[in-house]
């Protein structure tokens, strides 16, 4: 996590803690275009579910933000997963995202730019 910016690091903390809190499977984080931060977990209930980048983006789109600039995921997957990347890039600043992809301890393994 060292080649990092404290920014980012800040997402990491959120969505590490955001997916321990509750056991979730996954937890993200974003900071969108205004420099707030949301962080979200994975929703698995029989009539919803939503992995930790949807609900995070719905909760940043129901919040008035309108876009975002990174996005930290965190789970046993270790990968962004298609839909996910799709969610981030028909929501994405106009620079686009930094994504970073990471295990459930927040050990960043991987970094997209969508």
């Amino acid at each position: 996590m060292s080649d990092l910016s404290a920014e980012d690091k800040k997402l990491v903390t959120l969505a590490r803690a955001t997916r321990a809190r509750i056991g979730a499977a996954e937890g993200a984080a974003v900071r969108d275009t205004d420099g707030r931060t949301y962080a979200a977990a994975s929703v698995a209930l029989p009539s919803l579910g939503l992995t930790a980048v949807q609900a995070v983006v719905a909760m940043a789109v129901a919040s008035g933000s309108t876009g975002v600039e990174a996005c930290v995921v965190l789970g046993e997957s270790g990968a962004l997963a298609d839909q996910d990347a799709a969610v981030l890039g028909d929501f994405a600043g106009a620079d686009g995202v930094a994504v970073h992809v990471g295990d459930p301890r927040g050990q960043v393994a991987g970094q997209h730019r969508i």
